[in-house]
């Protein structure tokens, strides 16, 4: 077996047919095989397979196990030499799976390869490379600053600007497709299990640098990423709470307590001034429409300096 697909369902049916269509229809020459793992949601994603996709390989789990420890547990029931982890809200377009697949084969140092995602509208997602993690980029994570630095060393998206149709090196890969060979996966102990939903990419891939090997991103493989529908929603409250204690658990995990705890205090002061702003903005922008979208970044920013507090207890119960 070539290459083992895996995609994680949660309340993404609809979605979950629409990738399984674009994967049968483009991609040749290569034998894989297809995992879905249903994390608990009973969405009649089994049913929709067993009558759809009678050759998909379907595993129940009953409850939410998160993106970690779901993906583990379908890897350890796959044959590939290759494992595509795939969020079932994206699409495949023309061969960019052979392209993903012959680029990691044929690049011997290489622990992951990932596409080039594309947005519903056809605008580029740029999230899928980032830098590492660390405080500075955290802290100064802005879609206003990407847009004017794009090419900053401090984000690590700049290869998606870049003209060459060759494999480059890259720091990290978004995990929504995210291509590795099987050995490495085995070899750096899969991915860490400590964090229920974001961050376990990037400390797949970071392990994966740490152990020798290189990620690469394939600029001629496109794939659409129909973005945060596949996880109950990009900006609901639990998204925010848990991207941010992911974090923590991620600088803790490869920096140390008090690194993290920097972090923490950062992100309090970002969150706390953040706060303010749009409190303001809520009352005074003009017109309506404003209003409620300043609310809405209120909301956000209320909730993480929330969490900063350690007022959203709450999500230390996911593991």
């Amino acid at each position: 077996m070539d290459l083992s697909i895996i995609l994680i369902n949660w309340n993404s049916v609809n979605f979950l047919r629409k990738c399984l269509q674009s994967v049968f229809r483009n991609t040749r020459d290569i034998e894989f095989e297809v995992v879905v793992l249903d994390n608990g949601s009973f969405d009649g994603c089994g049913e929709m397979l067993a009558r759809d996709f009678p050759k998909v390989r379907f595993i129940q789990s009953d409850k939410n196990l998160g993106f970690a420890r779901g993906n583990n547990l379908a890897a350890s029931h796959c044959r590939g030499s290759g494992l595509l982890f795939l969020n079932p809200d994206t699409e495949i377009l023309g061969s960019a799976l052979n392209i993903l697949y012959n680029s990691v084969i044929a690049t011997p140092n290489a622990g992951a390869v990932g596409a080039r995602l594309i947005n519903s509208d056809g605008t580029l997602q740029t999230s899928c490379l980032q830098a590492f993690p660390r405080i500075s980029n955290r802290l100064l994570d802005s879609n206003l600053l990407e847009r004017w630095f794009p090419n900053a060393r401090l984000w690590g998206m700049a290869p998606l600007f870049g003209k060459s149709e060759s494999p480059v090196e890259v720091e990290g890969i978004s995990g929504a497709c995210l291509l590795t060979p099987r050995d490495v996966f085995l070899k750096v102990g899969g991915f860490t299990e400590d964090y229920f939903m974001y961050y376990e990419d990037m400390d797949y891939c970071l392990k994966i640098v740490r152990s020798g090997w290189k990620n690469y991103f394939i600029p001629n493989a496109v794939v659409l990423h129909h973005k945060g529908k596949s996880g109950g929603g990009e900006y609901s409250r639990f998204s925010i709470v848990m991207m941010a204690e992911s974090g923590w658990r991620f600088f803790y995990r490869q920096e140390g307590y008090y690194y993290a705890l920097m972090f923490r205090g950062t992100l309090a002061a970002k969150a706390a001034l953040s706060s303010c702003l749009f409190a303001m903005l809520s009352i005074l922008a003009f017109p309506k429409s404003r209003r409620n979208r300043a609310r809405g970044g209120l909301r956000k920013w209320t909730h993480l300096l929330r969490w900063c507090l350690g007022a959203e207890r709450w999500v230390k119960n996911y593991r």
